[in-house]
């Protein structure tokens, strides 16, 4: 059995500038690739496109799955499909498709390398609620991570093996496995006021 909880606290991701905006690389896999290089595995981040259009970057060999946390976006993909999402839909697509973005929004990002696949999940907390998370995924995989990175409000994660957790609005935990085999199941509890929203992010390692 093997399961590893990282956190990684607002103040530690790194924020960049690009020719639409900013962009917040929230954790990179392995920890000691690079972006600029294209010699990760896997990458979380958020952005925010501050311009009405913009063309993505060509990514080959990546996967891309986008979901918008705030604002709305078009996203046409070149002889593919085109999708329109609003707060928390998402669309899967190639970085090596030529995509176009229409809108400004705060978006949050997963690309994967060959090897890997992923999915993201939204899930609401109201105030005081206590909420089961299942992270037994049924996904066959030699290893597996799942993030969850705190959009809006306060929580307290209690897991069976590493106790409680608190994280605030911007953090994100890392929670890997290596054990296809072990069962965990998290309790989360919204320490906020209000709703509080995290977005779940799942990568398994297929190979």
């Amino acid at each position: 059995m093997s399961c590893n909880i990282e956190v990684i606290k607002k103040n530690q991701h790194k924020t960049s500038e690009w020719s639409g905006g900013t962009t917040t690389e929230l954790y990179i896999y392995p920890v000691d690739s690079q972006y600029s290089l294209r010699n990760f595995k896997w990458r979380l981040s958020s952005a925010k496109v501050q311009v009405e259009s913009s063309t993505f970057t060509f990514l080959q060999g990546i996967s891309r799955i986008i979901m918008v946390l705030e604002g709305e976006l078009l996203l046409e993909h070149e002889n593919h499909h085109n999708a329109t999402l609003k707060a928390f839909q998402q669309d899967n697509f190639s970085g090596e498709w030529v995509t176009k973005s229409f809108g400004k929004v705060t978006d949050f990002n997963l690309m994967m390398a060959k090897g890997y696949k992923g999915k993201l999940e939204a899930i609401s907390v109201n105030a005081g609620e206590f909420k089961d998370i299942n992270v037994n995924d049924v996904e066959k995989s030699s290893q597996i991570t799942e993030a969850f990175y705190i959009v809006k409000g306060d929580i307290e994660i209690d897991s069976e093996i590493n106790g409680k957790i608190n994280l605030n609005q911007g953090d994100l935990a890392i929670v890997t496995r290596t054990d296809k085999e072990i069962i965990s199941q998290f309790m989360i509890q919204s320490r906020s006021h209000e709703e509080s929203i995290i977005i779940k992010a799942s990568i398994f390692y297929l190979e």
